[in-house]
């Protein structure tokens, strides 16, 4: 299994971890900071890929109101970190959820798989959608090799954007994703170009 502890080992502890609950707790702060700018509800958040369970402890430390749903396809994490054990490329909760959280996931799977999770992330949202996800440009441009796990699925950014407009996302930018659904009226110069 790829997702493993020693792969936990590897990319989340240590000086040279992907992540880390401070960078979470920034980045999960300016997310909800710019929910209430735009007066939408996080009542409902879904962690896809929630992995060691970071976003989880800041909702739980900052928005204990909030119902906050946390999904793993890895055994391991899902065992250690207790989420439910679900594969995005072929599920999706019944329930709409006002953020979903898809960090470092999609390069995972492949084109396919990836094109599915989409379509199930967009089925899944009705406000907000933080989406991570490695392109071929971030490899050759911005990613530390020696920290990032590299042996992924490379797409291009127009990749992702055409799917995620067919699931019906406008981007916002800053890996902010709006789900047409919700009705959120955005100038123009709020939204990435067209």
């Amino acid at each position: 299994m790829r997702f493993d502890a020693a792969y936990y080992a590897r990319f989340y502890r240590g000086p040279r971890r992907v992540s880390s609950p401070r960078a979470v707790a920034r980045l999960a702060g300016a997310i909800c900071a710019l929910a209430d700018y735009h007066d939408l509800p996080l009542e409902r958040v879904l962690d896809v890929g929630a992995g060691p369970g970071l976003w989880r402890d800041w909702f739980r430390r900052h928005r204990p109101g909030a119902r906050y749903r946390s999904v793993d396809v890895s055994p391991h994490a899902c065992e250690r970190y207790g989420h439910e054990r679900r594969d995005v490329s072929r599920w999706r909760s019944r329930e709409r959820h006002d953020l979903v959280i898809c960090q470092g996931v999609l390069q995972y799977l492949d084109d396919a798989d990836c094109a599915r999770a989409i379509e199930n992330l967009g089925a899944m949202s009705r406000g907000l959608l933080f989406l991570e996800a490695l392109t071929r440009r971030d490899l050759s441009e911005v990613v530390d090799r020696s920290a990032s796990d590299v042996a992924v699925h490379l797409r291009t950014g127009a990749w992702y954007r055409a799917r995620l407009a067919r699931a019906g996302f406008r981007q916002l930018g800053a890996g902010l994703w709006v789900a047409r659904r919700g009705g959120l009226p955005l100038f123009e110069l709020e939204a990435a170009g067209r």
